[in-house]
């Protein structure tokens, strides 16, 4: 095990390595939050891929499927994959359109600075709680793999990521999204390679599946349920601002669409093999208690040491690909809409020290969450539905209808978090389909909220 351990620390050192090298171009707060507009549809791509594909779509979703069949893979990946791919078809052009520096710049431009206000403060911490999952990731893999303690782990981790993205903002991120997203390809097509060795062939292992685990609903769910899988997680990425951001350093819209829609579809592709390793891992690997260690466990089972070894980077790629880029846009939306706005006026070095000190204070306090926190998947649902019902209906409408202002959608922002937060399992009085009740309530705001301003603006 010292070789992962060594490995992952020259990995990592290398990761430090890129983010001193580009920290060199950053000038402006432009370069630092958005990469200077300057992206193209390769790196974007690729850099929408590896964000997205993190420690939920290699642990969760395999664990899932490992436990449920098929239906466990109803949000991840399918959901997230749809969800990046409607971003390209959707919301990528117009929102790049408005020459946006964050996300909540949309909410000051289309409503008022205090709407802008508002999302801002829903939207961090739905984020953070992603940063706190990828996180708990890395201290799972690293427990698993070199019989390191969880909690140290994710301490080595929070402190690696935080200090490279420091470094060299959007750009930095980039460019180790392109490393990561190869280490993450390479190391899962070896499991894969491996298992379909060990089976026989893909096809003798699809055949050893039971057909029930095939079905992409349980017998007992009901319809409702599987639609809050899906929207939750189409709904929460679409005004997630790390993919948006992704979005804004396209050097143009027709870049930014390109990009969305080849990123989703190479999401999709490398997802499915998490899929598969969960579907035949009852017969590889039975009996397992915590079926998030399902491909950990293929990998220790059936790998030498160089295979584990590549397999062990291909986690900690998923991860920190994940990590810095949430981590990024957060910190940008805590400098650019909330602290920028009561103190204007900053130079442009003050304004990438602000954000630098927001990335390192909000890292502390995703950290301190994971520790706290039992569960990779619990977390991620988490981070998508928190408060983004509301969010996503004052996106939509106020993107492509001129329906509705700032009172309009401070009403549905708040009736949509305040609903969720009641009806969840985690917060409230677990409801049945508390995301889509939010959704509901926050649609029927929205449309109250207009008419009371259009009968008073009359």
């Amino acid at each position: 095990m010292n070789a992962i351990v060594i490995g992952v620390a020259a990995y990592v050192a290398l990761q430090f390595a890129i983010g001193a090298w580009v920290s060199r171009r950053i000038k402006s707060e432009t370069d630092y939050i958005l990469a200077g507009r300057q992206l193209g549809v390769g790196l974007a791509a690729f850099s929408i891929f590896a964000t997205w594909f993190g420690a939920e779509t290699v642990l969760g979703s395999a664990g899932r499927v490992y436990k449920d069949g098929l239906a466990g893979a109803q949000g991840e990946p399918f959901a997230y994959a749809a969800a990046i791919v409607i971003m390209g078809l959707l919301l990528a052009r117009p929102l790049w359109r408005r020459g946006l520096v964050t996300f909540a710049d949309f909410f000051r431009q289309r409503f008022s600075p205090g709407v802008e206000t508002a999302a801002t403060l829903l939207l961090i911490p739905g984020t953070v709680i992603w940063v706190a999952a990828q996180i708990r990731g890395f201290g799972q893999i690293m427990s698993t793999t070199a019989g390191m303690d969880i909690a140290l782990a994710m301490t080595l981790a929070a402190v690696a990521v935080v200090a490279y993205t420091m470094l060299g903002g959007l750009l930095a991120d980039v460019y180790t999204d392109l490393l990561q997203g190869s280490v993450i390809i390479a190391g899962l097509l070896a499991v894969f390679v491996v298992i379909v060795v060990q089976l026989g062939g893909v096809a003798q292992g699809l055949a050893s599946i039971d057909p029930a685990r095939l079905k992409p609903m349980t017998p007992d769910q009901p319809l409702l349920d599987f639609i809050e899988q899906w929207a939750i997680p189409i709904c929460g990425s679409l005004v997630a601002i790390e993919l948006i951001s992704r979005i804004l350093a396209c050097r143009s819209p027709e870049v930014a669409r390109a990009a969305a829609g080849t990123g989703g579809l190479v999401y999709f592709l490398v997802a499915l093999v998490p899929v598969f390793l969960g579907l035949v891992g009852p017969n590889l690997v039975p009996g397992l208690s915590d079926g998030e260690q399902v491909i950990p466990a293929l990998a220790k089972a059936y790998f030498p040491t160089i295979l584990y070894v590549v397999f062990a980077g291909a986690l900690i790629s998923a991860i920190l690909s994940t990590v810095d880029s949430a981590l990024l846009a957060a910190a940008a939306l805590v400098s650019h809409n909330l602290v920028q706005r009561v103190h204007p006026g900053l130079t442009e070095s003050r304004k990438l020290l602000l954000t630098r000190t927001c990335v390192a204070g909000l890292g502390i306090v995703a950290y301190v969450w994971a520790l706290g926190s039992t569960s990779i998947a619990s977390l991620v649902e988490q981070a998508s539905a928190f408060a983004t019902a509301g969010i996503f209906v004052v996106t939509i409408m106020g993107m492509f209808t001129r329906v509705g202002g700032p009172l309009a959608a401070y009403a549905a922002m708040a009736t949509g978090a305040l609903v969720w937060l009641i009806g969840s399992k985690e917060y409230g009085m677990d409801w049945s389909v508390p995301y889509l009740k939010a959704l509901a309530a926050a649609v029927v705001i929205y449309l109250a909220g207009a008419l009371i301003e259009r009968r008073h603006a009359g």
